[in-house]
């Protein structure tokens, strides 16, 4: 495969990523709106189950069928692959149908004791289905990566999100007449109509490939391949999957404890069902979303930082390696900060005017602060990916996340503090994991971050701070969502005044971040 194609690859999942984050909100804001806080936490609360099963069935599946798929491809070997193919979607299958029935086993169990609301239990069943077709979509995305095919993916993401939307508000709509917990098991429904849609459109791909081939087949002579060994396939692709598995375990592992943990600790402090699940699911459905959206940008510079990465680590060049870890980072920084700012200081309008709920604004402005190490962790872990250093990337994740859960034990079960401590031990994880990560890549690379550039981005901040608040509060309209609206505006012009003016970003930055837009429209 060229280099060419590797790159429009690339930038073809990159724009569907992208895509696929930006729609993925619309739900987001809209569903609050729907079954509000209290039924977004019944929805929330489920997630984190789904999401540690679905990492056990394809937590490294994905990876395992890409390589062996490319493999046998580079072989010239297509019964081989097929092979591939079978064996991965059997296990898939086996595995999500065992752990689908034993999760409707012990639901009534688990919906009880451990995550303290029984009526979760409506959503928790309605996760089963989901369960069995995202093991699907796993095997067919990682077989089309092997063919080094990246459309198929791209357009089933697409397709996943745009039916998700529509089915997860239309069906919450339709139950909320019977019960919120109803309506947040129907959200749920939509989730499974849209990964339906997803395998769809793959299995379309993979029968339209299978008949163009059969009719280059009918007309080349067929070369004989060497036997097929099953058992063998197999053992190569548990061997690859399980430490890939692994590592993602932990974080799955970790954000299914944290879910308990909060509830219980919730529980605990003396704070009613009903409202503990709708101050989780403000925090885990509304707020975070909030301050992951601009990750959507700073993902796209990851990406991009690997290959440039990779190449310069190639060559040996020290100064170019340094030079664009540096500029990643900066980039980072300036395009997330006039965010940050704005989840500061609009917190409240903010929250009021996508979800109807002013009052959750005040954990938004608790977060916002540390929004900016968040940014940064894309491209420090994209560092670390390209230095060959997984491991160090988990330990640092595993210190951070017991810190976090230590903190959430002692300090969400005080009655005085609540939700507040949970918020304190995100902050807590994030700047730690953070600082982690930039330690390990500094010691790796023996290179220092500009503090220059830092403390422009500090002024810059500051300076669109105080002009947003200004603009804000001086009341020269009686309609608060006209104030924030030119706030925002406001805030973002100025913030570009301020990192023009400091120098933050220069003719170059621009041309690059043109040149990767152009690229990923051509695609």
């Amino acid at each position: 495969m060229s280099k060419q194609s590797f790159i429009k690859g690339t930038l073809i999942l990159l724009g569907a990523g992208i895509i696929t984050r930006i729609l993925g909100f619309i739900p987001r804001i809209a569903l609050p709106r729907v079954i509000g806080a209290e039924g977004v936490g019944l929805y929330q609360l489920g997630w984190p189950f789904l999401v540690l099963i679905l990492t056990l069935i394809s937590g490294g599946v994905p990876l395992a069928v890409a390589k062996l798929i490319a493999q046998a491809e580079a072989e010239g070997n297509d019964k081989r692959a097929s092979a591939i193919l079978r064996i991965s979607l059997t296990f898939s299958i086996i595995l999500s149908v065992t752990l689908t029935s034993l999760s409707y086993v012990f639901a009534p169990w688990i919906t009880k004791h451990l995550l303290t609301d029984p009526r979760v239990f409506y959503t928790f069943m309605c996760m089963g289905p989901v369960i069995i077709t995202a093991s699907i979509s796993a095997v067919y995305r990682g077989y089309f990566q092997g063919k080094h095919n990246m459309i198929p993916t791209a357009v089933s993401q697409i397709a996943e999100t745009s039916i998700r939307i529509v089915m997860i508000l239309l069906f919450a709509f339709l139950m909320l007449p019977y019960g919120i917990h109803l309506a947040a098991a129907g959200a749920m429904v939509g989730v499974m109509i849209g990964e339906i849609g997803g395998v769809a459109v793959l299995y379309f791909h993979y029968r339209h490939g299978i008949k163009i081939k059969n009719r280059a087949a009918a007309v080349l002579e067929p070369i004989p391949a060497p036997p097929i060994g099953r058992l063998g396939i197999f053992k190569q692709i548990i061997s690859i999957s399980i430490p890939v598995t692994g590592s993602k375990l932990v974080g799955a592992f970790s954000y299914l404890i944290e879910s308990i943990l909060i509830a219980r600790c919730l529980a605990l402090a003396g704070i009613a069902t009903a409202l503990a699940t709708a101050q989780y699911g403000a925090l885990q459905g509304m707020v975070i979303p909030i301050l992951l959206l601009p990750t959507a940008l700073t993902y796209s510079l990851s990406t991009v930082l690997i290959p440039s990465l990779s190449e310069a680590a190639a060559h040996k060049d020290a100064a170019l390696i340094h030079s664009r870890m540096n500029h990643s980072l900066r980039l980072a920084l300036v395009s997330g900060a006039p965010f940050a700012v704005i989840m500061f200081v609009l917190a409240g309008p903010l929250c009021q005017l996508m979800y109807n709920n002013a009052e959750i604004g005040i954990m938004l402005k608790m977060m916002a602060p540390v929004a900016l190490f968040i940014y940064l962790q894309a491209p420090l872990q994209a560092a670390l990916q390209v230095l060959d250093r997984p491991g160090t990337a988990l330990i640092n994740t595993l210190i951070s996340a017991t810190i976090k859960l230590t903190l959430i034990y002692i300090l969400v079960k005080q009655p005085e503090i609540g939700i507040k401590g949970a918020i304190i031990a995100f902050n807590a994880n994030t700047i730690l994991v953070t600082l982690l990560h930039l330690w390990a890549v500094q010691r790796t690379l023996q290179f220092t971050v500009n503090g220059y550039d830092l403390l422009k981005v500090c002024i810059a901040m500051t300076v669109t701070g105080f002009v947003c608040n200004f603009v804000m509060q001086v009341h020269w309209t009686s309609s608060e969502t006209l104030r924030f609206l030119t706030a925002s505006m406001t805030a973002f012009l100025t913030y570009l005044f301020m990192i023009i003016a400091l120098k933050l970003i220069n003719r170059t930055d621009l041309t690059r971040i043109l040149k990767l837009g152009r690229k990923i429209v051509k695609t």
